[in-house]
């Protein structure tokens, strides 16, 4: 199983236009996409497209048709010129917790075999819109670093004209995800 799930914890900082803190535990999931039927089958408690206590849901992400999350980051890999063999993808997100979700960030990360290629950032707003973003990934970093400018509205608090600095390292037993 490639599959898990990662405790850690949320912090956020505000600076203006009043100073603001907040941090708290939460948990993520890493779920495989080809392995997302087999959790279905093998985890009482989880469901795949179906209410249950913790559920994935496909119409929560990519073009939130239900349609297949694997096939809709192919295709949007290739608008991005990101021309890679992807064999294996891996999403970082919240499931629906007694049918409720917010994923304000869900990541994709895509594999050519075992190695990292790409990662496809899925942000979403209270407004329920979302834009993503997607990178190459160079091989020869263990911290991977990212950058884009902000393209739709996400914060009263966060100017439209700004830009998004990711950091995060690849999930394995451990994983770090930093947004500035």
């Amino acid at each position: 199983m490639n599959s898990c799930i990662y405790n850690g914890e949320v912090t956020h900082t505000r600076f203006k236009p009043v100073r603001h803190f907040l941090k708290y535990k939460t948990f993520s999931i890493l779920i495989d996409l080809d392995e997302i039927n087999q959790l279905d089958k093998s985890i009482g408690i989880f469901s795949h497209n179906k209410f249950n206590i913790f559920s994935f849901y496909d119409k929560d992400h990519g073009d939130r048709d239900g349609g297949n999350l694997k096939e809709w980051v192919i295709l949007n890999m290739k608008k991005f010129n990101i021309k890679e063999n992807i064999t294996n993808i891996k999403v970082l997100c919240y499931p629906r917790i007694f049918g409720y979700v917010f994923n304000p960030l869900s990541i994709f990360y895509c594999y050519e075999n075992l190695n990292l290629k790409a990662i496809l950032y899925e942000v979403k707003n209270t407004f329920n819109e979302q834009h993503t973003y997607i990178f190459p990934v160079d091989q020869n970093s263990k911290i991977i670093t990212q950058h884009c400018n902000k393209k739709f509205y996400v914060s009263p608090f966060i100017d439209m004209e700004t830009d998004y600095n990711f950091r995060l390292t690849e999930p394995v037993e451990r994983l770090k995800v930093y947004i500035k």
